[in-house]
């Protein structure tokens, strides 16, 4: 992607279902359980790179022991000091010491980060900003064990405010207003309500103080405590936690907007954002590797006993369509497949462009992640190439000689674009930070025809269109095109999302940005307060009521219509080339992502309520001026 945003977050756990010594004696390898977090987390450093954090839990560890562990970083280079964090202790021992460590159990018992199970997390600040404090996991602690609870997850709620009021009804008096701060305490709340119950059933038993906390921590049902958690929740999540007893649980949202994969035998239990990271990591074929259910929680219990349990009813799958376009790793045989699709899809619209003139176009994409796309595009390409002198050779429109003589053609696939190692724009005067920006990227020369050829280039999305604007097409420029072509695998970007990544702002889209010239020019001002207006009378309802009135900003125009604007507003008026831009449509999306239909950026069709009121409140703020979040 040529506009970078910042997006998602990722989690890695590993419940270990043997004893470490296990571990040590089958594979040779004592620090096993960390090895693998490790490789998970790295696997996933695409989904966080503002911090990290491990988590780690010993089971059945004596009184007075610690069993709850935890490391934070900020930072690009988090994992690694993390885990230089926890080698650390191993750096300095004297011989004695280090033959010691040859016994696994005794490792496990006097070493921190030693653990049974472990809880990983990278973050990226979509909301909030990158203090070493929002850094998860976060810790909510206790004197009883059934009481601790550890907490990091991929999520952001829409309706922070209201939970933060209801912990305040509940009686709490919570000490930041965050979706991380509110998720920790509500689950925490009915963790407490959940022992409270256990306890009472107990001691009316005549049962011992002493004696119930085991049984408390064998018997905790989390129904009783992630349900009514979650009842209010309004947004896209992955949360896992860790009880300081050994329970755990990895629990997702009823529309499944926000990924979550897992494997289990009789070793382990692992859980990752993306599938690869866990195939990779333990070498296992995605056939064992299973999806955590819509509205489900994979729970762990103390005892090693694994099972998925519903917390909340399931509703539509709104699977988050620009993981498969962007976000995820495409080493997924799936997203491999969706956005090779993509490009597929997009081969008719870009022949009718160059008017089937394959001679004169070259054939490129935006490094890196575009690449899949590309090859996609190319397959099609040559396909459709061959099926039309095929039908030409029936139809007797060409002899066999010329049949054989277009076979010998090859569209003209080149690797124009070259992203150069990322230039530091600390310079603050905005002339000379855009000339350093131009830089970012640059060309092959030699390939195109001076004021010949048409460059078709392919981007996964085009979002704000500044990269764009301020580099890319004047780079491209350079090579001295007749036509640039850009083309987007994802369709035009038109609202914002509020389900965990950094689009918030209707101002920041070039496709909106597009639509509001678009009125402007055809004088249509007073219909824009018109809408404004609305949007401050549906902002007075319930959410549920709500609906999303700022899909009436594009209904006047075109997909065509818009794309074209877009093409002005991003042309710098210094180059030369003509510009166009061609982006997928909706319903080649949903051919390509057949699974994975979470399409609000492009649609406006929100999952939740929450969305709706977002979307609304974005609008406000674009008409009043406010360069502000939404949520």
């Amino acid at each position: 992607m040529s506009d970078i945003i910042k997006h998602e977050c990722g989690i890695a756990f590993v419940r270990l279902l043997k004893p470490l010594s296990y571990f040590h004696e089958k594979y040779g390898d004592k620090f096993y359980g960390l090895k693998k977090m490790y490789i998970l987390m790295e696997k996933q450093k695409n989904r966080g790179q503002d911090g990290a954090g491990l988590a780690t839990l010993k089971i059945n560890v004596p009184q007075g022991s610690p069993y709850i562990d935890r490391v934070r970083k900020s930072g690009k280079d988090s994992i690694q000091e993390i885990f230089q964090t926890i080698y650390d202790q191993f750096e300095h021992l004297n011989d004695t010491e280090l033959r010691q460590l040859e016994n696994a159990d005794y490792l496990q018992s006097k070493y921190a980060f030693m653990g049974d199970v472990y809880l990983g997390h990278l973050r990226y600040a979509t909301h909030g900003d990158n203090q070493f404090a929002n850094l998860h996991p976060r810790i909510r602690a206790n004197n009883w064990k059934t009481r601790n609870l550890v907490v990091a997850g991929n999520f952001n709620l829409t309706n922070v405010n209201e939970l933060f009021d209801t912990l305040v009804k509940l009686g709490q008096y919570p000490r930041e207003k965050s979706d991380t701060m509110t998720v920790l305490e509500k689950i925490g709340h009915f963790l407490d309500v959940e022992n409270d119950r256990l306890y009472k059933k107990y001691k009316k038993r005549g049962i011992k103080k002493k004696d119930i906390t085991p049984l408390i921590a064998s018997k905790l049902n989390f129904n009783k405590i992630l349900k009514p958690s979650s009842d209010d929740f309004d947004g896209g999540y992955v949360m896992a936690g860790m009880i300081g007893h050994g329970d755990a649980f990895i629990m997702r949202d009823p529309n499944g907007i926000r990924p979550a994969y897992y494997y289990n035998d009789d070793e382990i239990v692992v859980v990752a954002s993306e599938r690869p990271a866990i195939q990779s990591a333990f070498n296992i074929h995605r056939s064992k590797i299973k999806e955590i259910g819509l509205g489900n929680a994979l729970i762990i219990k103390m005892d090693g006993s694994v099972g998925e349990v519903n917390f909340q009813e399931p509703r539509e799958r709104r699977s988050c369509s620009f993981e498969r376009i962007y976000f995820s790793r495409g080493n997924d045989f799936e997203i491999y497949k969706e956005r090779k699709d993509l490009g597929r899809l997009l081969v008719d619209k870009v022949l009718k462009a160059v008017d089937y003139n394959l001679k004169d176009t070259v054939f490129s994409y935006i490094p890196n992640t575009a690449e899949i796309a590309f090859l996609g595009m190319v397959e099609e390409l040559r396909k459709v190439f061959l099926q039309t002198n095929l039908e030409k050779l029936e139809a007797k429109e060409i002899s066999f000689e010329t049949f054989k003589e277009n076979l010998s053609f090859e569209p003209r696939i080149e690797k124009i674009a070259i992203k150069d190692a990322k230039l530091r724009t600390f310079i603050t005067g905005d002339n000379s930070r855009n000339s350093l920006v131009s830089h970012v990227y640059d060309v092959t020369y030699g390939l195109v025809k001076n004021n010949i050829d048409t460059l078709i280039v392919l981007d996964d999305s085009i979002v704000r269109g500044t990269t764009l604007e301020e580099s890319i097409l004047s780079i491209l420029d350079r090579l001295a095109p007749k036509r640039i072509i850009v083309v987007s695998s994802a369709p035009q970007i038109r609202y914002p999302d509020c389900y965990g990544i950094d689009m918030s702002k209707l101002g920041n889209f070039v496709a909106f940005r597009a639509a509001i010239a678009l009125w402007k020019q055809d004088s249509k001002e007073a219909e824009l307060k018109r809408i404004y207006e609305d949007c401050l009378e549906e902002l007075t309802k319930p959410p549920e009521e709500m609906e999303n009135l700022v899909k009436q900003v594009y209904d006047p125009y075109t997909a065509d219509q818009i794309s074209q604007k877009i093409a002005e507003i991003v042309r710098p008026n210094h180059i030369f080339s003509q510009v166009s831009v061609i982006y997928q449509s909706i319903e080649n999306l949903h051919l390509a992502c057949p699974h994975n239909l979470g399409d609000w950026y492009f649609t406006g069709n929100y999952p939740t309520p929450g969305g709706n009121r977002v979307v609304l409140r974005a609008f406000k703020n674009f008409y009043e001026g406010n360069n502000v979040r939404a949520y």
